[in-house]
Order: C-alpha cells, then sequence, then structure tokens
C-alpha cells in the first residue's frame, strides 16, 4: 500500500490492514483549497499534522468545512520537499494507547504545502495570492517559541531579522517578517479581516505573535516601507485579531517500533527522515490520545466550526488561566522536575522514570500537593481531573516513545514559569515559600544534572540549552564525591530573577536548594539517597 491519492484507493486493502482512510474525495478538496483557500498554516511538523490536521479533517469529513489547510514551511524545506510532496499532502496518523493498542488514520486535509524561500519568488507569489482573498479566515502557527524571537540576549536584532527589516516586505525570510509582509498584501487588496492564531506552546502566544508583527511593521514604517494605515491595520484587534490558545498533546518524534509496524501491514516508504536542521519526520505521526486545545473565540472574518471537532471556545481569561494551570502546575512543571533526575538515574524512557518509586513521590509531592495549593481552576477543565490524567494515564505509557533527554532540553528557559510562578504564589500568600519541598528538590535535581555525570559516576551529554555553556563553567570545579568543592558556586544562578522570576534567596528556598545540591553531589547513589532523605 502506497501512501498516495492513487494508493488510497485499494480501499480493502487499507481496511483490512486496520487503517481508515478518508471518507471524502481528496483531490475535489485540494482543488478547492487551491481556488479558495480559508485556513493557512505555518510551521508543518509533527504535533500540526496529528493534531491541528486531525481536527480540519474531521470538519471535512462530517461537511462542516469545505476547504483543507494550505501548509507553509518557513525553517525546515526538508519536510514540504521530503514527507508533504512524495505523498500527495497525505499524513498517517497513529495513536498510541495504554494497552499497547493503536488507533490509525490517513487524513487528507492537508491540501497543499509551500516551502516558503527567500529566493522562491512562485513560492511567494502564492502565498501573496493566498492572503489577498478575503474568504481567508484564520491563519495559525506552530513555529515554537524561537519563531516568534526578533532580538538576542543582548536586546539586538537578529542578523536575519535586521536584513528582513533593512530589506522591506519584498524579500524577507524570517516567519514574523514573511507574516506582516502578507498581511500587507492583505491590506493592499482591500483591508480584509483575519485571525492569526498562534497554537503554539508558549505563555500568551497571541500577545507575542501580535507584538513580533507589529515591531516589524513599526520598523518598516521608520524605514519608509509601510505607511501608518497599514499599522492601523494591523493594530485594530476587531480587524486583525490575535486570539490566545493554550495546546497540550505528548507528540515524540517518530518511532522506528510504529515505523516497521505499518511495513510489516503493508505500508510502503515508512522510513523516518533525520532533515539537515535536524528535524526527526516522516510519512507518519505518532502520538498519545488526550489532547486540549482552548482557543480565544475571536475571529473577525468568521471561522470553522472548531467546537465540533473538540476545541474549546472561550474568552481570553478562560484561555489564560488554561495555560497557567498546565504551564505551571498540572503537566509542564511534572515534566521538568522529573527529566532531569531522569537522566541523572540513567532511564532513557519518560515512561519508566514514572514507575521508579521516587520519582513518583516528587511529581505527586510538586503537582498534586504544592502545585494545586495555588492553582486556578479556569473552569471548563479540571485541574484536579488533568493532573490525574497526567500521572496516572499519559507519562506512565510505554508506548509513548518519549525520553527524559528530550523533554529536559532547554530547561534553563522553562524553570521561571513552571516553578517561578508557584513560588511566587507561595510568598504571595505565606511570605516565603519555604513550605515548599518537591520545588526546591526538583530545583536541585536540575542544577546536579548539569554536572553531567550520572548517579553512578558515568558520564552523559546534556540535552540542548542555551545556557549549559555558562552554568557549566559555574560548576566547573565542583566534582562528584567531593562536596566541599562546592562553596558557593550557584548563588547567582539561585538570585537570578530572569531564570527563576524571583530571587530564591528572598523566597526562603536558596539556601535549601544549596544544601539538597551538596547532599547529591557527595558521591556515587547520592543523588538517591537525597530523594529518600526529602521524599520519606
Amino acid at each position: 500500500m502506497k501512501l498516495t491519492i492513487s494508493g488510497l484507493k485499494d480501499t480493502q486493502a487499507w481496511e483490512k490492514a486496520g487503517i481508515a482512510v478518508p471518507s471524502y474525495d481528496v483531490s475535489a478538496l485540494t482543488a478547492a483549497t487551491v481556488s479558495a483557500p480559508g485556513w493557512v498554516h505555518f510551521g508543518i511538523g509533527n504535533i500540526f499534522r496529528i493534531f491541528i490536521g486531525s481536527i480540519a479533517d474531521d470538519l471535512i469529513a462530517s461537511g462542516d468545512m469545505k476547504h483543507g489547510i494550505t501548509c507553509v514551511e518557513t525553517f525546515d524545506f526538508e519536510v514540504p520537499e521530503k514527507i508533504y510532496q512524495p505523498f500527495d499532502n497525505l499524513a498517517l496518523c497513529v495513536t498510541l494507547l495504554g494497552d499497547g493498542s493503536s488507533e490509525k488514520r490517513v487524513i487528507g486535509s492537508l491540501s497543499e504545502a509551500i516551502a516558503a524561500k527567500k529566493d522562491d519568488p512562485a513560492a511567494r507569489a502564492r502565498l501573496n495570492e493566498i492572503f489577498k482573498t478575503p474568504g481567508l479566515q484564520m491563519v495559525s502557527f506552530t513555529i515554537t517559541e524561537k519563531g516568534y524571537a526578533l532580538k538576542n540576549a543582548a536586546g539586538e536584532y537578529f542578523g536575519f531579522v535586521k536584513e528582513d527589516i533593512e530589506n522591506g516586505p519584498e524579500k524577507v525570510s524570517s516567519a514574523m517578517a514573511l507574516v506582516t509582509a502578507l498581511l500587507y498584501e492583505r491590506f493592499k487588496a482591500g483591508r480584509a479581516p483575519l485571525a492569526l492564531v498562534s497554537m503554539d506552546n508558549v505563555s500568551h502566544n497571541g500577545e507575542k505573535l501580535r507584538d513580533a508583527v507589529r515591531e516589524i511593521a513599526g520598523a518598516w514604517k521608520e524605514n519608509g516601507f509601510v505607511n501608518e494605515d497599514f499599522i492601523g491595520y494591523i493594530s485594530d484587534e476587531s480587524v486583525i485579531a490575535f486570539p490566545w490558545t493554550m495546546i497540550d498533546k505528548i507528540t515524540p518524534r517518530p518511532s522506528e517500533s510504529v515505523a516497521s509496524m505499518l511495513g510489516e501491514l503493508g505500508v510502503e516508504d515508512m522510513d523516518i527522515l533525520i532533515t539537515d536542521k535536524k528535524t526527526y519526520i516522516a510519512p507518519f505521526v505518532n502520538a498519545e490520545k488526550p489532547q486540549y486545545l482552548v482557543v480565544e473565540d475571536n475571529f473577525p472574518g468568521g471561522r470553522p466550526p472548531l467546537e465540533k471537532a473538540g476545541v474549546y471556545m472561550t474568552d481570553r481569561d478562560t484561555v489564560n488561566a488554561c495555560e497557567r494551570m498546565k504551564v505551571t502546575v498540572c503537566l509542564n512543571p511534572l515534566h521538568t522536575a522529573l527529566a532531569p533526575y531522569g537522566c541523572v538515574l540513567g532511564y532513557t524512557r519518560f515512561s519508566d522514570v514514572m514507575r521508579d518509586a521516587e520519582m513518583l513521590k516528587l511529581v505527586n509531592l510538586v503537582g498534586p500537593v504544592e502545585g494545586m495549593a495555588v492553582v486556578k481552576d479556569p473552569g471548563i477543565l479540571s485541574p484536579k481531573d488533568f493532573i490525574e490524567e497526567c500521572i496516572n494515564v499519559r507519562f506512565p505509557n510505554e508506548y509513548i516513545p518519549d525520553t527524559p533527554q528530550r523533554i529536559a532540553v532547554d530547561t534553563s528557559q522553562m524553570v521561571g514559569i513552571r516553578f517561578g510562578e508557584t513560588i511566587k504564589e507561595y510568598v504571595k500568600k505565606d511570605g516565603s515559600a519555604k513550605a515548599l519541598k518537591g520545588i526546591p528538590l526538583a530545583i536541585a535535581g536540575w542544577l546536579r544534572y548539569l554536572l553531567a555525570v550520572d548517579d553512578t559516576g558515568k558520564p552523559f551529554e546534556l540535552s540542548p540549552d542555551p545556557m549549559n555553556e555558562e552554568l557549566q563553567t559555574l560548576l566547573k570545579d565542583v566534582r562528584l564525591g567531593e562536596p566541599d568543592t562546592y562553596n558557593g558556586q550557584l548563588k547567582s544562578v539561585l538570585a537570578n530573577r530572569n531564570i527563576f522570576g524571583s530571587d530564591l534567596y528572598e523566597a526562603g528556598i536558596g539556601e535549601l536548594i544549596e544544601q539538597m545540591f551538596r547532599e547529591e553531589i557527595a558521591g556515587i547513589g547520592a543523588v538517591r539517597k537525597t530523594l529518600q532523605k526529602y521524599l520519606g
């Protein structure tokens, strides 16, 4: 069986393999989308295909949406060229269930794939045409937090952004400059309304998208490329809206075991590709079943009935409460507490971390006890039910090929929101955070992880993080088995408001974290002993 439009015609073979195929005419849908695009998406990797693409697929199958999604890639051009185009823009979605079974379906909603290369005038002309279409209702994004960043840590524009600002709308390379340039085309073509919807796992994602677009536009105005009327157009959220969202679905890299399973079922060419830009992608996507998408219902030009496909449509305050619930208490802090320890304790599967007695105690202390005491209930989702599903169903799913090493990526960029907000709530409530024990232990575990030596004394490779070099330099003289080599090297880190959102000494837990760290470097097995001591 081939994952192509012609290959889908052998419906009996797909049915025998237990793989559902589109009930609609994919070719006709593609033609309708090309002629009258209604939904564009930037960032067309794994979570987009299996989550956002499946939402669209459901709406198309039920007759509630008459067009597919126009898929645009601005970063890794091998994705559309090697994963979309050879497979007629079809995707094979595999949902991995906790009992070892799986649900498999082919989606046909990804109707057009465009590699938005700076030096490809045909691609740019097609995007201009799409954005001039009055019936275009929404542009969504899963480009990661880095996709919205315009400046480096020193507050200076990245080189490619500086070039985009200097060159103007006609020749751009970054995602934010391209979107701004396409909005300018829409402005010149009649000022039709539009919703730009970030679906990235980023706090206040709509605000970050809005600010980036407006900053690019403001710089172009100063350089004479656009006028004040265009600034007014993108600044009026009754015309150009930037809804906030909360998204959640664990979507790990494509699994070799899933590729093998599909091959055994008779599906051809399911090889996993690692691109030059280190994107792990395949013609299939594997993910867990639970998924949540909460969207602020602000679409000036109309929208598909997303709620019919399980999307929570609500107001901005509720989106913000859902996001804070997930990112500061119910999911992300649990990941960040467990992943560094998982690496130090020698685990390579996240589900195995969840079977470790101390890790289970830690996660239940950080979330259901410490975090839950200060979480705000958003109303549409239950924090208690959400966190119980994470701990008891989602994280222990051994068929999800996730790793603590993947989850530990960029930890320094995340501890401020994932732990810092709860710490601040305790300070606000009690005057200090001294009542906390699990969160300080989690922070100590991350700092111990930075030594890049596991609990048996063996070295391991740290996951990528922009602060690895700086933090490891601070700890260069600290040695496992010699706790006296620690003499306050972490004080500047623990007092750094940019990392944690507050000074942890002022919060009353800085000294405790240092003590825990000292105990964890006492020797072989010291991490395990420290966990047992503080977790009882």
